[in-house]
């Protein structure tokens, strides 16, 4: 089993999911980082040279590599929910939790974070604020049915976030404090 994270970007899933994986003793995997290390290229590039749907299809054959091993925690990109396809593999093999960020938090953080804005393409012509929340409005939909649980996000460490997704994880028989179930394989 799995442990999968989805949200909108900068919701915190990849510093959430490496101190899951920390924790579980299991690897993290994210699926943005495999995509650039597979391509040599990153996100942004991508978009650039050969458009968002090819990025698109990249990304599912991404998840569903990565999904077929167990004992991960991975991450996904912001727009993974948004295909059935990609739903289907990680819930197969997964207990999928939305990281929900508000669109004014999810601006602070993506202004405030280099990396994001440098690999990350834009997603309209709109400045970022209003397409920030543009997105995050269309995208809440698919992140709440792709989810079993949903952790907001907003004004939280990602310690505390983590707390509570090891806390929803006991209540499927996980617990990274007992020894025999520490791991996730």
């Amino acid at each position: 089993m799995n442990i999968i994270l989805i949200g909108f970007r900068c919701a915190g899933k990849t510093t959430v999911g490496q101190r899951l994986a920390e924790q579980f003793r299991a690897e993290f995997v994210d699926c943005d980082e495999y995509i650039e290390k597979k391509t040599h290229l990153t996100i942004r590039e991508i978009f650039d040279l050969c458009g968002e749907s090819y990025f698109r299809m990249l990304e599912g054959d991404a998840i569903k590599e990565v999904c077929r091993s167990d004992g991960r925690v991975i991450a996904t990109g912001g727009g993974a929910a948004l295909r059935y396809k990609n739903i289907h593999n990680l819930k197969n093999n997964g207990v999928v939790f939305f990281l929900d960020v508000g669109p004014e938090e999810a601006t602070k953080r993506i202004k405030a974070d280099p990396k994001s804005r440098s690999r990350r393409p834009p997603l309209t012509s709109k400045d970022l604020k209003s397409e920030v929340r543009e997105q995050v409005g269309l995208r809440r939909d698919y992140y709440v049915k792709a989810a079993d649980f949903t952790v907001r996000t907003d004004q939280r460490n990602a310690e505390e976030v983590v707390l509570e997704i090891v806390d929803r994880l006991k209540t499927k028989g996980l617990d990274p404090g007992d020894d025999k179930d520490a791991s996730l394989a």
